[in-house]
């Protein structure tokens, strides 16, 4: 590969693309990445999983919510949340993120450039550096796209970053407003239209399909939805939009929401959250023989090769799940498939956290996707509210589901609702993963007093249900 600048060129930041970068280091390969901001981490680290998730803890702490079920529904450690409080947490992790991202890639030798790229051939990039000196060529042997994604933006909606913004734009907020309206009931919608209701705001919740989150467990979403609503989270489901505008008054101006069906809203702010687009607008894909969909996302193989074996997709821009875990391990797999190295993964087995408040998580089959496959199988549940532990925390609605095989008893999907559910999934995961039955865990002892222990109980409600 001498007859290129690099063997491996990583285009984006991101959890993909930082974790493709090292992966390559560790394998002793002149490595470079590119990244188009100033500042490493991609949409994760500076706009979407890092800032949404470290709003939230503010959110959760300062309202007091965790603590309600003990102290009255009018505790908080702080009243009078503005968006500076909030913002305060978000800016110094972000910052703390950045610095470690940065320090890794430096650490393992990896070249950054601050520049955009663009396709000159399938082995050779145009960097235009954002400091405004210029460009160059570079060659790379194997590249990497991982440009991530950024929120989709209708042109018919006048969107200004003050009353009417998407995902991307929500830490440039004044303000916390007294009433939101969120178009799109997906993971980011669902995410921050509970996010903002925790703080009390008055939230307008509208999708188009007839139920949210539909890759997920119904009943899990059902709990969500109840939740939601005791929250004072209004759900307009099955809802469409026709319209929105901006309208001037007094206040300092609102926003007009109509829908298909006649009905409109009056917010004080919308979010427009209906997904999201792959970043590969100005790559001039064309130029090395590739091509992006309609939404801007890349198609790949198996191995996470584009149409051109040498030049490999990964992250978001591939399309669902859209995870930054999911994202870091579909880098390292790249990696290792570009230079011959062995490597697998249990990818059917890959967990989801959903950042709701409750949270969510599920690894494996959910009801739905095994009554479909006409696979017989059994449920076990658990309440939080039958654990010591939930009753010390306060989280007495979280719920456990385990499904297994009616006939094998062998453990096919995890799915809770509760505090520390993107945690307490990975003990599922590992037995799913080791073809585990739910026998594993009634012969399994947990520590006590913890929120593990829900999974004994489940496992014992489900195996009862055998008896019956």
């Amino acid at each position: 590969m001498a007859e290129y600048d690099y063997d491996i060129l990583v285009i984006g930041s991101g959890p993909g693309g930082h974790h493709a970068a090292i992966q390559a280091a560790k394998l002793g390969k002149r490595v470079a990445i590119v990244e188009r901001k100033t500042v490493v981490g991609g949409v994760c680290i500076n706009l979407g999983t890092i800032p949404s998730k470290t709003l939230r803890e503010a959110v959760l702490y300062l309202s007091g919510y965790r603590e309600r079920s003990l102290y009255g529904e009018s505790y908080a450690v702080k009243h009078d949340i503005t968006i500076q409080d909030l913002l305060f947490r978000t800016q110094h992790v972000i910052q703390h993120e950045i610095d470690v991202a940065r320090r890794q890639l430096l650490r393992n030798r990896v070249e950054i450039f601050n520049a955009g790229a663009s396709f000159v051939d399938g082995h050779t990039l145009r960097l235009d550096f954002v400091d405004q000196r210029g460009y160059r060529e570079v060659t790379a042997a194997v590249i990497v796209i991982a440009t991530g994604t950024h929120a989709t933006r209708d042109p018919h909606i006048p969107f200004d970053g003050r009353r009417i913004f998407t995902s991307d734009d929500i830490l440039g907020l004044d303000r916390l407003p007294r009433t939101l309206t969120v178009v799109g009931g997906g993971v980011i919608g669902c995410e921050y239209a509970s996010i903002f209701a925790t703080l009390d705001i008055r939230v307008t919740l509208v999708e188009r399909e007839r139920r949210l989150l539909p890759f997920v467990d119904e009943e899990i979403v059902d709990t969500l939805s109840y939740h939601m609503r005791e929250n004072r989270v209004t759900l307009w489901l099955g809802e469409k939009v026709s319209g929105i505008e901006p309208m001037e008054n007094d206040h300092g101006g609102s926003v007009r929401i109509s829908l298909e069906s006649g009905k409109q809203i009056v917010t004080e702010k919308a979010l427009y959250s209906i997904g999201r687009t792959g970043a590969t607008d100005s790559l001039n894909l064309a130029a090395a023989g590739l091509s992006a969909d309609g939404r801007g996302r890349m198609k790949v193989n198996e191995n996470y090769q584009t149409a051109v074996p040498h030049i490999y997709a990964v992250g978001d821009v591939i399309g669902f799940p859209s995870l930054a875990s999911t994202s870091m391990e579909q880098g390292r797999l790249a990696v290792c498939h570009a230079f011959g190295v062995p490597a697998t993964t249990a990818r059917e087995f890959f967990p989801y956290g959903i950042y709701t408040i409750p949270e969510i998580s599920m690894v494996g089959k959910n009801e739905e996707e095994l009554t479909a496959q006409d696979v017989p199988y059994q449920v076990g549940k658990a309440s939080y509210r039958e654990t010591a532990r939930g009753q010390i925390i306060g989280d007495l609605s979280g719920l456990l589901k385990l499904v297994f095989h009616l006939e094998t008893r062998q453990l096919l999907g995890v799915h809770i609702i509760g505090e520390g559910a993107s945690e307490l999934v990975h003990i599922g995961q590992a037995v799913l993963s080791f073809g585990g039955k739910v026998d594993y865990f009634v012969n399994t002892v947990f520590n006590y007093p913890t929120l593990a222990e829900c999974y004994k109980n489940a496992a014992f409600d489900g195996i009862n249900r055998l008896a019956t």
